[in-house]
């Protein structure tokens, strides 16, 4: 059976990479630490690795609610331990009574250091309270030149993981009717936009898929898929229940409150 027939072609190159960490933990006999990986890609991660029984993994990001997780896969002989997933939490702090500071300025800030996506977890907003998730290997470096967000000065103070911040996603469930299932219909319709703005919003790299920015409108969407889009929100496919007798696609969706 061809691996590759059940992905999209864009993540063939990923699947490739997690068939070198599976050889390189049968062939070394020793664990494999991955950067930080997207829910997406976790999924894919568990499918390829499958019952291998020579190749064991976990994920682990900090806390079970944040999305992104580094992945651990180890030769069964092995007991993984939260400090094998080599991670850092860092509190910010910042003039909070004068400035407002979002998800999206922190992350701005943070990858405009030069360091990969993969080398952060999540970011952690609740309130004016601001934590981040970081690999140990680049924490020396975020220390030395994490100064600040836009023009706001900021200070770093490590934490222990136990003092994450509890941020829950909360989802609500609805059933949707499209035409199609492309990107630019389903959008449309799920968020109550028109299919123009969404399409600006596409060929703009507004919005993304499974955590990858896709810029097709015709793409076409699958079970399982989370689609996010600036400004108007994030939602998954829970379901896609086939077709109406009107020729229209029956869609369960969870969108993000």
């Amino acid at each position: 059976m061809n691996l590759y027939q059940h992905f999209r072609k864009e993540e063939h190159h990923f699947i490739d990479q997690v068939l070198e960490w599976r050889e390189f933990v049968k062939e070394q006999y020793c664990p494999k630490l991955t950067d930080f990986l997207d829910p997406r890609e976790q999924q894919i991660v568990q499918l390829v690795i499958g019952n291998d029984e020579d190749v064991h993994i976990s994920f682990f990001g900090g806390a079970p609610s944040v999305e992104r997780k580094r992945a651990l896969l180890y030769p069964p002989y092995f007991q993984p331990e939260e400090e094998d997933f080599s991670l850092t939490l860092f509190s910010i702090g910042y003039p909070s009574k004068f400035v407002s500071l979002e998800h999206r300025q922190v992350l701005g800030a943070l990858m405009s250091l030069g360091l990969k996506r993969g080398k952060f977890g999540d970011i952690l907003v609740k309130d004016d309270h601001i934590q981040f998730i970081v690999a140990k290997e680049i924490a020396d470096y975020i220390r030395l030149h994490f100064e600040a967000v836009g023009r706001t000065k900021i200070s770093l103070q490590e934490k222990p993981l136990t003092d994450m911040i509890a941020v829950e996603e909360q989802w609500k469930e609805t059933t949707i009717t499209v035409s199609s299932l492309r990107l630019d219909a389903v959008l449309s319709q799920a968020f109550g936009a028109s299919r123009q703005n969404v399409q600006s919003l596409i060929e703009n790299g507004l919005v993304k898929v499974n955590w990858k920015v896709v810029e097709q409108a015709h793409s076409e969407c699958k079970e399982g898929d989370t689609l996010s889009a600036r400004g108007l929100g994030r939602l998954k496919i829970i379901a896609i229940d086939g077709k109406t007798k009107k020729d229209r696609w029956r869609i369960q969706i969870g969108m993000q409150k």
